[in-house]
């Protein structure tokens, strides 16, 4: 075989199913005939051939003669255009009312072939609808049959099921005759039991009041010995705590401890914001001691820097003023509209009434001081404060090992930090109680390296950076 005219066939055979697609021919499911159109396409064809060729002028050999006669023909074509336009015209309406119908019956032609084709589909649908319904009656009649069956079946097993009832309802009022018999027994066993053990356990129960009883005596006389002792003890304190009031009122000297001049020049604005943090920072940091402090007024902050404290108590509505030596800290708090002036702690103290003070707190500031002076400063505060008014003083805390290698000698002017255990002495020893310290600030949210040690040793050696410790006056 030639493949081109392989290809070629093909060709014309997609060609002729298109044209058959477009002007279907022949007859349809049910042997409904269509239209045959072909006729009518040759006419149409012959017409709009006539109608082309209308005022044109028929070709003629070439020669002087025929040139002229040809010119003339044209001449009579343009004066007679005028009289045939409206023939041409009406001709042409005519060869499109022609197309239209061709078009129109081929869309019928396509249109039946369609319907023919869902015709053949509904008959396929309709069949299978009849081979289901053949098969329903055919279930139909089994099921009658089975039916039959099934209602014999279900009176013979409801018979049977009846007569089981019965042997079992007969079974079950034996057992339970059995059963009431031997409740009885068990509950006369169990009465007997129980009044033997109650016997038992009330005798019990006497042998221990009297034992308790006896423990009790014993504990009663070992705590009247210890309170007799603590009071005795208490009675020692206070007298002793009386020695050191008159001692203190003798020998206090108001000495203003300023920054040394050699780090006079130092901008300590600039050094807190950089290695104490933001003002926003250190304010919410110190928002514990507002619940501390909740109720009281007059509350003097010793050291109050750029006022973040001053702040968190004017938003819980405690009246407080601070102290500072700082003339830029100063500033800022006045501009903030806060109470606070430039004074020594100690000449400041001295200056002010005995028990005048609702509460006073120092923070971040003892470690400034030498180690004789913070005794003075204590029963300083003590002579200040009120009756049953609380001192807090926050600090380093030494037993976190990581401050001595990152934090505590950032600062220039620290002496050398205070134990919690020194701290709550000398507090005790100018006449506080009800001593308390408090842990601030986890070391291993500034060094999450510390994570990597074991959890015990973390906490003994490297717990809390800082440490607050409340204190109140006892009298």
């Amino acid at each position: 075989m030639d493949p081109k005219g392989e290809e070629l066939a093909a060709v014309l055979a997609e060609i002729r199913q298109r044209v058959r697609a477009r002007h279907p021919n022949g007859t349809v499911s049910g042997g409904a005939a269509l239209a045959d159109l072909t006729p009518l396409l040759h006419a149409r064809d012959a017409a709009e051939g006539k109608v082309a060729s209308i005022g044109a002028v028929n070709p003629r050999p070439p020669g002087f003669l025929n040139s002229v006669t040809q010119k003339m023909k044209r001449l009579m074509a343009r004066a007679l255009d005028w009289h045939v336009r409206e023939q041409v015209e009406f001709n042409r309406a005519v060869m499109a009312c022609v197309q239209s119908t061709i078009e129109a019956l081929n869309e019928s032609n396509r249109a039946m072939v369609a319907l023919s084709a869902r015709i053949d589909a509904f008959s396929t649908e309709t069949q299978q609808l009849r081979d289901e319904a053949q098969q329903l009656k055919d279930i139909r009649a089994h099921w009658i049959a089975w039916r039959g069956d099934w209602e014999q079946k279900l009176a013979s097993n409801e018979i049977h099921f009846l007569r089981s009832v019965a042997d079992l309802q007969t079974s079950f009022q034996h057992r339970v005759t059995l059963m009431d018999s031997n409740y009885r027994d068990q509950v006369k066993a169990l009465h007997a039991n129980f009044e033997a053990a109650l016997d038992r356990s009330a005798k019990s129960i006497q042998q221990q009041m009297w034992t308790n009883l006896e423990k009790i005596q014993t504990q009663l006389a070992a705590d009247l010995n210890r309170m007799r002792v603590e009071y005795e003890s208490m009675i020692h304190s206070e007298v002793r705590l009386l020695r050191q009031r008159a001692a203190f009122t003798k020998t206090v000297e108001h000495v203003a401890e300023n920054v040394p001049s050699d780090f006079s020049n130092i901008d300590w604005l600039k050094f807190a914001a950089r290695f104490r943090g933001s003002e926003a920072f250190v304010k919410e940091r110190q928002r514990v001691y507002a619940a501390q402090f909740r109720g009281v007024a007059n509350v003097l902050d010793i050291g109050c820097g750029r006022g973040e404290l001053l702040e968190v108590f004017r938003e819980a509505d405690i009246q407080a003023h601070g102290i500072d030596l700082n003339d830029d800290s100063i500033a800022i708090c006045r501009d903030k509209g806060l109470v606070a002036e430039k004074a020594d702690l100690f000449t400041y103290l001295a200056s002010l009434q005995d028990s005048s003070l609702g509460g006073m707190v120092c923070c971040q500031v003892v470690e400034h001081l030498s180690p004789e002076r913070l005794p003075a400063l204590i029963r300083l505060a003590q002579s200040k404060l009120r009756v049953g008014a609380m001192l807090a003083i926050e600090t380093p805390n030494p037993e976190c090992l990581a401050i001595f290698a990152t934090h505590f000698y950032l600062d220039p002017t620290h002496r050398h930090p205070i134990p919690a255990a020194l701290l709550s002495f000398y507090l005790e020893e100018a006449g506080f109680g009800r001593i308390e310290v408090e842990r601030l600030y986890p070391a291993i949210d500034s060094m999450p390296s510390l994570a990597e040690l074991p959890e015990a040793f973390r906490d003994n050696f490297f717990g809390n950076l800082d440490y607050a410790i409340f204190a109140t006056k006892l009298g």
